[in-house]
């Protein structure tokens, strides 16, 4: 069940941060700063939506697949996320190199769970 708390603070942290660029950022960072900033925000929810999922499905898998997926997809968040949200508001391009190693995260996390979802018997 931690990857239910973990998901519903990183979704309200989303929430939190998409209200933000759209009321406290629109006007003060350039268009393509602002949809930098909200690609972060609407893939870090999408993933805390997914560890929410994980959280209360996490009994049909091994507890170590259960373990691996949640850790990918927070550090997927982490990483891409973050780093968009720090390019957008420093405009520091060196940001830009972080965001692939989360879209990596992301991208085992999911290849993970659905290996994991292949050995559990219906």
């Amino acid at each position: 069940m931690i990857w239910t708390v973990v998901g519903a603070v990183s979704g309200f942290l989303a929430v939190a941060l998409g209200a933000f660029a759209a009321h406290g950022l629109h006007g003060r960072l350039a268009p393509d700063a602002l949809a930098t900033f909200e690609t972060g925000a609407r893939y870090q929810m999408a993933h805390a939506l997914a560890l929410v999922a994980l959280g209360f499905g996490a009994d049909r898998l091994r507890p170590a697949d259960a373990r691996a997926v949640g850790a990918l997809f927070a550090a997927g968040s982490v990483l891409f996320a973050g780093s968009l949200y720090t390019l957008a508001l420093t405009g520091v391009r060196a940001w830009g190199a972080v965001t692939p190693l989360g879209g990596l995260a992301f991208l085992a996390g999911w290849a993970w769970l659905g290996w994991a979802a292949a050995r559990v018997r219906a």
